[in-house]
């Protein structure tokens, strides 16, 4: 990875400014808000904040492996920014413009930066044009920083993978306890903006990639409604579980990012169209209220989320957040359960697997068929790469029995068709009727345990620091809703936020 060089003075600045900035967050971690309002006032200018976070890439990526490529570019978009900035171009008012933003490498960018899931089968490819996302991105004015790492393939190649490992990347570090996982598949996201190599960071989730690195790296992450984010442009998994979402420190940060990247692409029309029926008028910053807490009813399912070890401290920590929920107005009902979860976390009973698995085949190869350059041009031609190379000291071979079994299908069969119906059913039975008979307007469960109940139903969900274990791990919160509830989700998520701040900084623990 080549960075620009930057003065040394730079990072020192900076910092210094960033502390003048911050208010309830140590002195590195400004948020949108602090950074538009240093722009504004001619504290900090972008390429100044580009520069800091080239520096602290430089210094601590070669032990966290957040950033797998920075963008050649990002110096002369931060340049520009200024100059918009000081020609009071309209576009300079929007909430992300001079911001810095890193992407999962699963995102394509049509520039400079190479979009291969952490893998060498695509290093050199050439993607016909932006995501729809950073299309999006790129009009609010936001600076493409970067890629991140991630998991290779969204942690779709193998079961036997180390999360947060990819043969470009190698293996993410989880900045607060190196030794713990990072958790996957978005895990550089949420390393580099926990380690504020960045503020603002972009992944994907199918089942668990955003809301497990999010409780594992103390940071926020939304999984929007399936759909409310376009999928064009970003390397596949599952198209009927598929979303893209915002990474970030605060919960403000990411409505920010979620209110920039929502709405219609063309390129994923079925599905943005038909969720662009829950986008608020006005947006999603409205929701972020103080007193978002009073009068939401929210259910506790106990068995299996809140069944800690009695050797964990984290039994009472939560305890003490259910109060708060009840102390700041929340209506809490309690010892809930959502019928069928035994099935559910059984990805081949409920039929979350046969349906991943042959969507993958034909959503991949339609993926690299697009591309105007690629070494690969389908899933076999990728478990042939992975073959061949697999004795390269740089490739682990950890096997892929996921691509195999996925190359074995032949579209959507009888088999795939009747998984679907029983996920629906499941989720049907489940989740929707524990929502709908106790009135809820969300859930509420610890860490990201409760992913494969939300990747089924394509419903959201949002993660917010809440803990750390007895070893300094953190954990998160989840909040989570039926589709199209992130405005409500968004002012429990604040709410909760706001009346206890758990989130530190990272401590680098061995």
């Amino acid at each position: 990875m080549v960075t620009p060089k930057s003065s040394l003075l730079f990072p020192i600045l900076l910092t210094i400014a960033l502390l003048s900035l911050s208010t309830c967050h140590a002195h590195k971690e400004a948020t949108i808000r602090e950074l538009r309002i240093a722009f504004k006032e001619n504290r900090v200018n972008s390429r100044q904040l580009v520069e800091f976070y080239l520096g602290e890439i430089k210094k601590l990526n070669s032990v966290l492996k957040g950033v797998l490529e920075v963008n050649p570019n990002a110096l002369y978009e931060a340049d520009r920014a200024d100059r918009e900035r000081a020609a009071n171009v309209p576009r300079s008012l929007a909430g992300l413009h001079g911001i810095p933003v890193l992407l999962k490498d699963s995102i394509a960018t049509k520039d400079k930066l190479n979009t291969t899931s952490g893998s060498f089968a695509l290093l050199g490819s050439v993607v016909p044009r932006d995501a729809g996302i950073v299309s999006k991105l790129r009009k609010s004015g936001a600076i493409i920083l970067g890629k991140a790492t991630l998991s290779e393939w969204s942690n779709f190649r193998s079961l036997s993978a180390p999360t947060g490992w990819s043969p470009r990347g190698g293996q993410g570090k989880n900045p607060y306890v190196l030794s713990a996982t990072p958790c996957g598949s978005s895990s550089g996201p949420a390393i580099s903006v926990a380690a504020n190599m960045v503020a603002v960071s972009i992944g994907t989730e199918t089942d668990g990639s955003i809301l497990c690195p999010a409780s594992f790296n103390s940071v926020v992450g939304i999984k929007p409604t399936v759909g409310l984010t376009s999928r064009a442009g970003v390397i596949p998994v599952s198209p009927s579980l598929d979303t893209v979402e915002p990474i970030c420190r605060t919960v403000s940060d990411a409505v920010y990012v979620l209110e920039a990247i929502v709405g219609l692409d063309y390129n994923d029309r079925d599905a943005t169209k038909k969720t662009s029926q829950y986008i608020p008028y006005g947006g999603y910053t409205q929701f972020l209220k103080l007193d978002g807490l009073k009068g939401k009813r929210i259910g506790v399912v106990r068995n299996p989320f809140f069944m800690f070890s009695n050797r964990s401290n984290l039994h009472q920590v939560f305890e003490n957040h259910l109060q708060t929920l009840r102390y700041k107005g929340a209506i809490l009902i309690d010892n809930l359960e959502i019928k069928g979860l035994n099935a559910i976390f059984n990805a081949t009973a409920s039929g979350e697997a046969a349906v991943a698995i042959a969507e993958f085949k034909i959503a991949i190869n339609a993926y690299l068929k697009s591309l105007i350059t690629s070494p690969v041009r389908s899933l076999a031609d990728i478990i042939t790469f992975n073959n061949k190379y697999s004795d390269l000291e740089k490739v682990k071979n950890f096997g892929q029995e996921i691509f195999l079994a996925a190359e074995a299908t032949n579209g959507i069969g009888d088999l795939e068709k009747a998984a679907i119906a029983n996920m629906a059913r499941l989720t049907r039975e489940g989740y929707e009727t524990t929502m709908g008979e106790n009135r809820l307007d969300a859930v509420v469960t610890p860490g990201a345990d409760i992913s494969p109940v939300l990747a089924i139903g394509g419903f959201p969900a949002i993660s917010v620091p809440a803990a750390y274990n007895d070893k300094g791990v953190p954990v998160g919160i989840c909040f989570s809703g039926l589709k199209g509830s992130e405005p409500t989700l968004i002012e429990i998520s604040y709410g909760f936020e706001q009346a206890t701040n758990v989130r530190k900084m990272p401590t680098f623990l061995p």
